[in-house]
């Protein structure tokens, strides 16, 4: 993948908070949809575990926007999230974009537009490099599990379905 000069507004925004904040990696555009985690990692030539996808719930008690920060290979056990942060409902696109800034498919996992509570999964923090969205469905940008750490001041916590038997 090449950095695309010309990128849309949403992931240009994200280039240059990027920039002001010291991340050395581009935002690049993916020459097909980034929207699913198997579809960015077909793009990128990478395992599904290693994009970290942003899921946007909304916590009951206060309407607060919780964003979990998966590996794409991981489903998000809602009921382990409940348990740290209060019982939570479903995100619709105009409760995602409101609070985020960013459409589904592309949220980033920086540069929201309100106060977004986060949690990262403990799974994306066994590789080198991961990938997340850059604020448009094509636009993603490459970083290490610490860097996600730092960037969001998040916590790397338990939250993927598990089977029973696992």
């Amino acid at each position: 993948m090449k950095p695309e000069n010309r990128l849309p507004d949403s992931a240009q925004r994200v280039a240059e908070l990027l920039r002001q904040i010291g991340h050395g990696k581009p935002v690049v555009l993916l020459p097909t949809s980034g929207r699913t985690s198997a579809e960015a990692a077909a793009s990128l030539g990478c395992s599904v575990a290693e994009i970290a996808k942003s899921i946007v719930f909304r916590r009951l008690s206060d309407d607060a926007a919780v964003m979990i920060i998966a590996s794409g290979a991981n489903r998000v056990d809602e009921r382990k999230v409940a348990a740290l942060l209060g019982p939570l409902g479903k995100a619709d696109a105009s409760f995602v974009r409101q609070r985020t800034g960013y459409a589904i498919g592309g949220v980033c996992p920086v540069g929201h537009i309100s106060d977004t509570l986060v949690l990262i999964d403990q799974d994306l923090l066994r590789f080198d490099r991961i990938w997340a969205a850059a604020g448009h469905p094509h636009a993603v940008f490459e970083l290490s599990p610490g860097e996600l750490l730092a960037m969001t001041g998040a916590t790397a916590v338990e939250v993927a379905l598990r089977d029973r038997h696992q």
